[in-house]
């Protein structure tokens, strides 16, 4: 039998469209391409899982052009204010907001940039208001001397101390990578700072009642507004209102039965992103009509997911649908994903994630777009790949240190062999499947049924076997809690946490519900950082940003409605930041640890998109204007920015912080001001949503 990690070249014909057509710079077809699709060079994940993006997506337009050299692999980290080589959107001379990168302006006592960085600098970079040193990106925006990075972690990958010793996975865990970044300087920090243990209550209203938040915070330690930053993309006073009405309780089981919420204006308007709607078979035999129409299925896949971020009242379900689409990664460009990958979404994540992980992991086991991605496709029983068995273990159950070993993975790859695709369907080959008997972490069976139905059900009870593990218990568990509670979550949360998974056999709303019941989540105010696309999210949220097209849109481009349009601005803008929904080219996910994303760059990139939208740039959209976001705005300077900060952040800021923001401004508490700050209100609304209390989440 051979033995091989590296898959034979991978018929062409097979895999649904044949490659990816050219991009213009806002993402899409340009009609006069000679090769609109496919490339004669070998695909980028031949040989395994992706090890880096192809870098064909790498620049602005979405790809690398003749005679460009191949940008640096990217690594989990915030890119810097230049991103893709974009450059900034035109503006009218003597117009617009000074981007934080320009040199202060004469005259000013506080600049502008200095300001928010001092707003920030000791505090949008730590979670919780534990004060670390100002980081040397920050120090960088000053020119001041570099520092030893404070961020900086191992990497252990491929060593002999992993379970399966050298291998030529350059992958970690979805766990395993944030405690990698959790072991540096920045990270002992953070853990000194977390609560350490708590208990369960009789449900969360009572755990939150019960609860005292010790931790130090510039946050207020309000259990609504904790709850609405957690359980969804951003706080804004619609969610407020209905947890304030509902209660916590109510609100929470409403929450978990998401098909009974009503769609939001934008979820209906997603029948503007054409692919959407299409079946795998509709995508293959349309493939030249849309491939005319310069339509890009997986990227309108992404574009839908940030509307519903945005703008969907579900908010708690596609929290979790983000957050297995980080544990149970598929990426959304790969080789087959244009016409794979909406399915899975649909069909895999959003199936099930409120429902039962095994199932989950059953249903992904056996959809086109894992076994393409994971090129299990391409394993049978004489020429073994080893790449899906692989990380169904070490990344979608167990965890690298759940206990298995090489032997497991080799046995779990042999029984894995016969699942294929044909003609855009998941297939089960028993002319492929390798029988005999197995054993793979605890797990054994005969496997030697000549029957199809019952070889292919040998498979399944292998799934739903490691799925249910005590070790995958464990590994959900942390992850759980490190999303929702702290990058440093107490081990009582996630012993609990497991034990209730197990107990429930794999369903996730009783999971929840514990975590949502424990004094650990009440107790962390203020101990997430938001990442880059949580962040920008946020920001339209807070903003109030409409979905309605405004009446200064661009007319331009018939191909794609106003809100087609805007959703892929969006998009666009969350690829210089470095992290988009299903973004990561490798199957492990994005890190969910702030250390992981700390770049002063990005962050001031993020502040400046937030001025683009105060001022109402992005045209697709309607926006509320800066001088309206206060209903009755107060007539003196120190007034005014502490009720913009409570619409903003949902709370006033320190003296200090609030200063700093009247820096910006040039004004003192007591100047009269009118509705517009005297034409400085974009600069103060931005440099608050640039404040911790709208970074911390």
């Amino acid at each position: 039998m051979a033995d091989q990690n590296v898959p034979p070249r991978r018929p062409r014909d097979d895999r649904g469209w044949d490659g990816r057509q050219h991009h213009t710079s806002d993402g899409y077809g340009d009609h006069n391409a000679s090769a609109p699709y496919g490339y004669d060079s070998p695909h980028p994940y031949q040989g395994g899982y992706p090890a880096q993006a192809d870098p064909r997506e790498q620049y602005a337009d979405g790809y690398v052009h003749a005679g460009q050299p191949a940008p640096a692999p990217r690594g989990p980290q915030w890119v810097g204010p230049e991103g893709l080589g974009r450059p900034a959107p035109a503006r009218p001379a003597g117009t617009g907001l000074p981007t934080l990168d320009d040199d202060d302006e004469p005259g000013r006592k506080v600049g502008r940039r200095k300001a928010i960085v001092a707003l920030s600098g000791t505090a949008a970079v730590v979670a919780g208001g534990a004060a670390l040193a100002m980081t040397p990106q920050f120090r960088g925006l000053f020119g001041d001397d570099a520092v030893a990075d404070a961020t900086g972690s191992t990497v252990t990958d491929g060593t002999a101390a992993r379970p399966s010793g050298q291998q030529p996975s350059t992958v970690r865990t979805y766990t395993e990578q944030n405690e990698s970044y959790m072991g540096s300087r920045a990270g002992e920090a953070l853990k000194k700072n977390a609560p350490s243990g708590g208990r369960t209550f009789s449900g969360p209203a009572a755990a939150a009642a019960e609860t005292k938040v010790t931790v130090k915070t510039v946050l207020a330690k309000d259990p609504i507004l904790h709850l609405a930053r957690r359980a969804t993309f951003g706080a804004t006073p619609a969610v407020v209102a209905d947890i304030k009405k509902l209660g916590i309780d109510g609100w929470i089981r409403a929450q978990l039965d998401p098909d009974k919420i009503e769609p939001s204006k934008a979820e209906l308007k997603l029948a503007e992103l054409p692919t959407q709607k299409l079946s795998v078979q509709q995508l293959r035999d349309q493939r030249d009509k849309l491939n005319e129409q310069g339509a890009q299925p997986e990227r309108e896949m992404i574009d839908a997911t940030l509307a519903r971020q945005i703008w969907s009242k579900r908010q708690l379900f596609e929290v979790m649908v983000d957050f297995w689409n980080d544990f149970l990664h598929v990426a959304a460009e790969f080789d087959g994903g244009e016409v794979y990958r909406n399915s899975f979404d649909k069909d895999v994540v959003r199936a099930h994630a409120l429902g039962s992980y095994p199932e989950m992991l059953v249903a992904a086991n056996k959809h086109p777009a894992l076994l393409i991605y994971l090129n299990q496709k391409d394993s049978r029983k004489d020429a073994i790949n080893e790449n899906l068995a692989r990380e169904n273990l070490e990344l979608y159950s167990v965890g690298v240190d759940g206990g298995y070993k090489e032997p497991d993975v080799r046995q779990a790859a042999m029984l894995q062999t016969g699942r294929g695709v044909e003609d855009g369907k998941y297939v089960f080959k028993p002319e492929q499947h390798y029988v005999g008997k197995v054993k793979i972490l605890g797990f054994t069976h005969p496997n030697n049924s000549a029957d199809p139905k019952k070889a292919e059900a040998a498979i399944d009870q292998y799934i739903a076997y490691i799925a249910l593990h005590p070790s995958t218990a464990k590994y959900v568990a942390q992850s759980l809690a490190t999303r929702f509670v702290s990058d440093t979550p107490p081990k009582s949360l996630v012993d609990r946490l497991a034990k209730t998974y197990t107990t429930n056999n794999g369903l996730i709303k009783p999971v929840l519900m514990a975590l949502f019941s424990s004094s650990e989540f009440w107790a962390a105010v203020g101990q997430k950082v938001r990442r880059p696309m949580e962040y920008l999210v946020s920001t339209y949220r807070v903003l109030g940003v409409s979905p309605d097209p405004s009446p200064k849109q661009d007319n331009g481009d018939n191909k794609r409605t106003p809100f087609a349009r805007g959703l892929r601005q969006i998009h666009d803008k969350l690829r210089e930041l470095g992290q988009y929904p299903m973004g990561q080219p490798t199957p492990d996910g994005y890190p969910d640890v702030y250390v992981a994303w700390t770049s002063a760059g990005t962050m001031v990139n993020g502040w400046n998109e937030a001025g683009e939208i105060l001022a109402g740039y992005r045209t697709a959209f309607t926006y509320t204007a800066p001088e309206k976001l206060v209903a009755k705005p107060p007539a003196t300077a120190g007034a005014y920015v502490d009720a913009l900060a409570q619409r903003l952040v949902n709370q006033k800021l320190s003296t200090r912080e609030k200063n700093l923001i009247l820096g910006v401004a040039g004004v003192p508490a007591s100047a009269k001001v009118d509705a517009t700050f005297n034409g400085a209100i974009t600069a103060v609304a931005r440099a608050i949503l640039a404040s911790p209390q709208h970074h911390l989440r």
